[in-house]
């Protein structure tokens, strides 16, 4: 379902597979280009923790009422969390729509858990980071609720300017880090890992210590986020975050919350995880388009955007709106893009009847060579050709006996594409 534009760069932002991606294209990194953008629930990426010796709560899946119900009884706990599985945040705050709020909830009764599965098992929750209409919930996590007495943050990530991992913690866990960092930078604390020689006992020791964990706590801590390093390396993950890292009032170091983004380019090595990748929550042309090596999310305006690169991406999105117009989409082709997947990302586009398409650089230029026939003949595009062979681009724009019309910028394009959109 297409998003309003006005939460494109939240939804964008947000998604965790996107996010390094975007984030980098906006700090002037040249991005690194992915074949495939791997989401995995909560549960499986809990599961892929206590797999590898990493310490979380028990918990079970259930695709039914019933089986939730059952699942709450063997947990056979004092205090039971339901939480609705879909890839969208704000789970909390989010309201089905059979009327049920909150897509999370504790009891300490089974019988609940059983009648609340009733009311999110094949309804939609709808949150801020999803479309008015929400995801179906196909599955919930039925998990011991433990309490946490303290809450850290928690994350291991690739970093470009360290040429390799970087343990990143900070003692305020449980809220946005990038808050912390903006307010409170002495509390964010990290250390750079030699890929060659793996983490050492002292550096995991003392990230403990700047977390704040104590006695017996300290090493507890140490040894989790040495088996997180592990699972890091493991499961080739350009990130694995925890938030929050905690401390349990019986004196347990629990990871409370996952999330791991993956480097699609070791698909190939990590096959059993790749066949986690569940694309109910996608649009069908989302999925599609996914056939093709192409990243595209639906928005609900009616200017197309067909772009190689990201961070390209991001910034015609922006300045259509600037000028008046609302993006149909966010398509980035990737800075590899071949003829043949130009090709099928065109087809995408034309079949939306609402949509007009414009694009950028060697994009278009592309698209220009293939067959007018292949194409929708009342499609219009708007072209930028700027950077090498700009010149030779222009000319097979001008010679394609397409309707394009050329722009001598991005804005310049962006108001022939608004102004084309006012004209219909």
């Amino acid at each position: 379902m297409a998003l309003p534009v006005a939460a494109r760069s939240a939804r964008l932002l947000r998604d965790p597979a996107l996010r390094p991606r975007l984030l980098a294209a906006r700090c002037q990194v040249p991005p690194v280009t992915c074949r495939r953008w791997l989401n995995l629930q909560e549960y499986q990426s809990k599961k892929l923790m206590s797999d590898n010796g990493v310490r979380v709560q028990r918990f079970f899946v259930a695709s039914t009422a019933s089986e939730a119900l059952e699942a709450a009884k063997r947990l056979n706990a004092k205090e039971i969390v339901l939480k609705a599985q879909i890839l969208a945040g704000g789970r909390g705050k989010g309201v089905f729509n059979s009327g049920l709020k909150g897509g999370v909830h504790l009891t300490k009764d089974p019988k609940v858990v059983g009648q609340l599965a009733k009311q999110m098992i094949g309804y939609n929750l709808a949150t801020k980071q999803t479309s008015k209409e929400g995801v179906k919930v196909n599955k919930v996590m039925v998990a011991e609720a433990l309490d946490i007495s303290r809450e850290t943050y928690l994350a291991i990530l690739m970093d470009r300017s360290c040429n390799g991992p970087v343990l990143v913690g900070s003692p305020q866990g449980g809220v946005d880090i990038e808050e912390v960092a903006a307010s409170n930078p002495e509390l964010i604390f990290k250390e750079q890992i030699d890929i060659f020689e793996g983490i050492k006992d002292s550096q995991a020791q003392r990230m403990a210590e700047n977390l704040g964990f104590v006695g017996p706590l300290r090493n507890q801590a140490a040894d989790q986020i040495k088996k997180l390093y592990n699972l890091f390396l493991k499961i080739d993950a350009t990130q694995v975050e925890v938030n929050p890292f905690g401390e349990t009032p019986e004196g347990q170091v629990v990871c409370f919350d996952a999330k791991i983004n993956f480097d699609d380019n070791a698909e190939f090595r990590q096959k059993d995880i790749f066949a986690l990748d569940d694309k109910s929550e996608n649009e069908p042309i989302e999925n599609e388009a996914a056939r093709y090596d192409l990243k595209y999310i639906g928005l609900d305006g009616n200017i197309a955007c067909f772009v190689n690169g990201a961070g390209l991406a991001m910034a015609t999105c922006d300045i259509i709106f600037l000028n008046g117009g609302r993006p149909a989409n966010f398509l980035d082709l990737g800075g590899g893009v071949k003829e043949a997947q130009v090709y099928q990302a065109f087809k995408l586009l034309t079949s939306d009847p609402k949509a007009l398409p414009t694009g950028g650089e060697v994009a278009l230029a592309r698209v220009s060579e293939v067959s007018p026939g292949k194409v929708d003949p009342n499609a219009v595009a708007h072209s930028v050709a700027q950077g090498t062979n700009v010149q030779e681009a222009q000319s097979i724009l001008r010679n394609s006996g397409l309707p394009i019309t050329a722009a001598v910028d991005l804005e310049d394009a962006a108001k022939k594409a608004v102004a084309s959109v006012a004209k219909k």
